[in-house]
């Protein structure tokens, strides 16, 4: 969540955070054995002569800062010239692609370390930090910071009667007490710091997130202008270490394992996880030319791995990909090809875990289910699902359970090994780590994590899946988390969520030129969680006894997720294990008895472990009894799964062999393709319906490159509702790929094709690297659809809408909180534009959830957008807001007062505040569309609605 927005209430005029695509970072103050959380903004003050300043503003805050009352000022550290920030990690320590990352930053005067989440958010807040620094640009005179003076204390602290320059003094500044000065801070200062010594750069826990020490600096102004990387006495081995390392793996060729390292898209800037220099790229002041370190080391703390230190193998040292050349890409390909060539399958011993904790915090060991019994693993992989039931939780993704169940995980692994964490991912309730061993951590690359909610819209995170893929030696791994929808009635919905969750879950590739992962494209795959299936057609009783007397098999006939396997909607090609364990679910908490609430839930299956790949051996699937908090029993499963990992020497004698036989091609003739289908023609096409069409490409006997390239004056190579998968890629000789054009439309399209703007036109252009261009031609009709078409046009062309009685609609129970079924929703849009209304069929749920897509559609919203800012300014005057919705057009006003009747009931589940919440956006939307609504902005859209929502119309 944006937290920049509370920082900005807290500055003067003329200073600003910096807006970026995260523009502040939460992180732990590190202060010897204290770990305090601050927010970091990044300030920027224009001076009067056209320069600019910038000063890093600290604060502590809220769990979750919103205004400017959550936050406090509780530090400056002014970036200066003598300013640096680099990652922390002592020697023999341990690092994993894709934990967190500590951050050191040194002044003259003051030294602090920082852990910061790993992503996105702090690589680029990184970035922004390397790009105020003075000593980047020799053309600005040293900064004065004459503008902090304005946050100095009310009371003068010193009696310097004038301004000095700010390191005129070390630790000094006029009438105020430190800022960013002196390794110990002063008690009675302008900050209010509390005393602490630093006792060096020790690692630090935040969030949950593993700990580690790694090398990030910035650099300083050469002679020349450009960027030299200067060797601190305690850095200058590792650098020389990393440099070398970096030759050595550059020699060795175009091998896939070594040059796809990375979690990140983009991967030719810097990253916040350590820069190292190519040797090439000396003298040059471009962070696109510097390479991201995939490997560093990092030490096996008490909080985070099982025992002492860690040794680094030097093959952990991996470079980030390079743009391939065509005889790159073909080297690659080879490559792929004979794989088995030059690998050889080792077995290696995984363990799996689900536990749906319903909300607890741990209350006992949890060695009886990760570790009695069993040989030390060599991977972990730990799921839970309701960590936290808050609503805090729920609509701010923030828990403080998320750390306790980690550090509970951490000391049940089994004590015969020495793990560490390589991956923590949670969305709300639902988390997933990821251990392996210390001698496996160096063969760990390419680790990604992503969340997918299958809550209405996709929105809600109550429900959904958690994922980490990873290249573990030469085999790709994806393992899933997931909490299904509930209820025994509601395995379509279940299903639904399965779908949704293989859909829309896509990894990031190290090279961005290459589509997304799937979860299906993956060697090895791992589904664990709740998946929520029960056992159907039979009364409680019978079902419990039947357990009584062990008759596992009998009732396993009757539990869905088999009946849904068997008819291949969920899970297809999955394999589970035979359950020799009683139902996991439900008991009463603290015991081994079945539920006695009123409820009274007949007992499932509902806690399982399934896999899909080659080589997998299943040892055990069990549950374990002796487990109490929560109302489920934890599951496990060890398997015994065949990883490939590489012969280097039959690797180098393969690769010897492609060159040689690439050598021999001197084929110098033009590529050339033959498409199977150059017309497309897509009939009846809908709003949100799908449709697909492909065709083959087929090569002749050079290797080519191909890509859908751009008309003249055109942004894209296609129109927003096509999409070609794949939009590029490499053909060998005699190969052939499937093309598919997916024609989707959707809200930001819909509109223009209802009036007839745009129609189901385009050419696309289908390009040869060092060849000609191919023309494919798309068409088609489209049937408006009153998804994305304006109210006032709806309200001409249709006939009037039926009225419903207030009391119906408000006595739809649990509206709005769950999903609807894709179906339903698709015989809901035909009903809509046919105008055959008597023909509708449908749940309360998919209803109310075409209304949302519907409202989202609409071209104007139902709040006209030059109302947006009066609403915004009027919201908590309920008098002056009736004013604002009198004035809107009464197509408008007529629909906001209808829709207002949502009003909450007893009888809803609903209070106002859920439905302000998710109406707020729907009506009202900023109109630069293309922005999203700051959270100030969004509180006051909701408390607007609220007013309507608690009073009178």
């Amino acid at each position: 969540m944006d937290q920049s927005v509370a920082i900005q209430e807290t500055l003067a005029e003329g200073e600003y955070c910096i807006i970026i695509s995260f523009p502040a970072v939460q992180g732990v103050l590190c202060e010897g054995d204290s770990r305090q959380s601050r927010l970091l903004g990044l300030v920027r003050h224009r001076l009067e002569h056209g320069g600019q300043e910038h000063a890093l503003f600290l604060y502590t805050h809220r769990r979750m800062a919103i205004t400017g009352d959550d936050v406090s000022l509780d530090q400056i550290v002014p970036i200066s010239q003598d300013f640096t920030l680099k990652e922390v990690f002592p020697d023999g320590e341990l690092y994993i692609l894709g934990s967190d990352v500590t951050v050191q930053l040194d002044t003259a005067e003051l030294s602090l370390v920082f852990q910061l989440p790993f992503g996105s958010h702090t690589r680029t807040f990184l970035q922004e930090v390397t790009g105020a620094c003075p000593g980047l640009d020799s053309a600005i005179r040293d900064p004065q910071f004459l503008w902090l003076s304005r946050y100095r204390c009310t009371e003068p602290q010193l009696e310097s009667p004038t301004p000095r320059a700010w390191n005129s003094a070390p630790g000094t500044w006029p009438e105020c007490a430190t800022i960013g000065g002196g390794r110990y801070p002063s008690r009675k200062g302008l900050w209010g710091l509390e005393e602490a010594q630093l006792q060096g750069a020790g690692s630090v826990l935040f969030g949950g997130g593993a700990m580690e020490q790694t090398d990030f600096r910035l650099v300083d102004v050469g002679p020349g202008g450009g960027p030299t990387w200067g060797r601190s006495a305690r850095g200058g081995r590792r650098d020389e270490e990393l440099e070398e390392a970096g030759r050595e793996m550059s020699a060795a060729g175009s091998r896939e394992r070594d040059s796809a390292g990375g979690s990140n898209c983009d991967n030719s800037r810097p990253n916040g996880k350590g820069l190292l220099v190519d040797p090439s790229s000396r003298g040059q002041d471009k962070p696109e030319n510097l390479l991201t370190r995939q490997t560093k080391s990092k030490s096996e703390i008490t909080d985070m791995v099982r025992s002492s230190t860690i040794t680094v193998s030097d093959k952990a040292h991996i470079l980030s990909m390079q743009k391939f050349g065509l005889r790159d890409t073909i080297v690659k390909s080879h490559l792929v090809q004979k794989e088995e060539d030059y690998t050889y399958i080792q077995n290696f011993r995984f363990f799996v875990g689900t536990y749906n904790v319903n909300g607890q915090s741990p209350k006992e060991c949890l060695r009886p289910w990760l570790s009695h019994g069993i040989q030390a693993p060599d991977v972990y992989c730990v799921g839970f699902q309701e960590l936290d039931l808050s609503k805090e939780a729920f609509f701010f993704n923030d828990t403080p359970k998320e750390e306790e169940w980690f550090k509970a995980v951490s000391e049940g692994l089994h004590p015969d090994a020495k793990y560490a964490k390589v991956k923590l991912i949670r969305l709300v309730g639902i988390m997933l780590l990821l251990y392996v061993k210390q001698e496996h951590a160096a063969y760990i690359s390419e680790v990604e994590a992503e969340t997918v909610g299958t809550g209405i819209m996709g929105r809600m995170g109550n429900k959904g899946g958690v994922a980490i893929r990873f290249q573990f030696h030469n085999t790709s791994i994806c393992v899933v988390n997931s909490h299904l929808a509930a209820h025994t009635e509601e395995f379509e919905r279940r299903n639904q969520d399965y779908k949704d969750i293989c859909s829309r879950m896509q990894f990031c590739q190290v090279d961005p030129s290459l589509p997304p992962l799937t979860i299906s494209r993956h060697d090895v795959i791992l589904w664990l969680g709740d998946l929520n299936y029960r056992i159907e057609e039979l009364d409680v009783e019978k079902v419990k006894k039947l357990i009584e007397e062990k008759a596992f098999q009998t009732l396993y006939a009757y539990d869905q997720l088999k009946i849904q396997v068997a008819a291949k909607t969920v899970f297809e090609g999955f394999t589970e294990g035979e359950l020799t364990f009683q139902p996991t679910y439900k008991y009463d908490t603290g015991s081994d008895d079945w539920d006695t609430s009123e409820k009274c839930r007949a007992p499932a299956w509902c806690d399982r472990i399934l896999w899909k790949g080659k080589n997998i051996t299943q040892l055990s699937y069990q549950s374990h009894m002796a487990l109490k908090t929560s109302d489920h029993k934890p599951v496990s499963s060890v398997f015994d799964i065949g990883v490939k990992v590489i012969n280097e020497e039959l690797y180098r004698k393969t690769l010897e062999e492609i060159v040689r036989s690439l050598d021999k091609m001197e084929n110098a003739n033009i590529p050339s393709v033959s498409l199977s289908k150059r017309e497309f023609y897509f009939q009846n096409v809908k709003y949100m319906q799908l449709q697909v069409d492909s065709f083959k490409i087929h090569n002749g006997q050079v290797p080519c490159q191909f890509e859908f390239i751009n008309k003249p004056d055109e942004k894209s190579y296609c129109k927003q509702w096509l999409n070609a998968n794949p939009s590029r890629g490499f053909l060998l000789p005699d190969s052939d790929i499937e093309i598919e054009l997916e024609l989707f439309v959707n809200k930001t399209t819909a509109t223009k094709l209802n009036s007839g703007e745009d129609k189901i036109e385009d050419i696309l252009v289908l390009h040869l690297d060092r060849g000609k261009d191919y023309f494919l031609s798309v068409s088609g009709n489209y049937l408006p659809s009153c998804f994305g078409s304006p109210l006032h046009t709806l309200c001409y062309i249709r006939e009037p809408i039926l009225d419903l009685p207030p009391e119906v609609i408000s006595e739809l129970e649990d509206l709005f909180q769950q999903p609807g079924l894709r179906l339903e929703f698709e015989h809901i849009r035909d009903c809509l534009d046919t105008g055959m209304i008597d023909n509708l069929s449908a749940s309360n749920h998919s209803v109310a959830e075409a209304l949302l897509l519907f409202l989202e559609s609409l071209p104007e919203p139902v709040i006209c957008n030059s109302a947006y800012h009066n609403c915004l300014e009027c919201s908590g005057n309920y008098t002056a807001s009736k004013q604002v919705i009198s004035t809107l057009p009464t197509f408008h006003k007529n629909v906001f007062n209808y829709l207002m009747l949502l009003k909450n009931s007893a009888k809803n589940h609903l209070d106002e505040n859920i439905l302000a919440s998710i109406f707020g956006s729907l009506l009202l939307r900023n109109p630069a569309c293309d922005q999203k609504l700051e959270m100030t902005e969004k509180k006051k859209a909701q408390e607007f609605i609220h007013q309507f929502l608690c009073n009178p119309l």
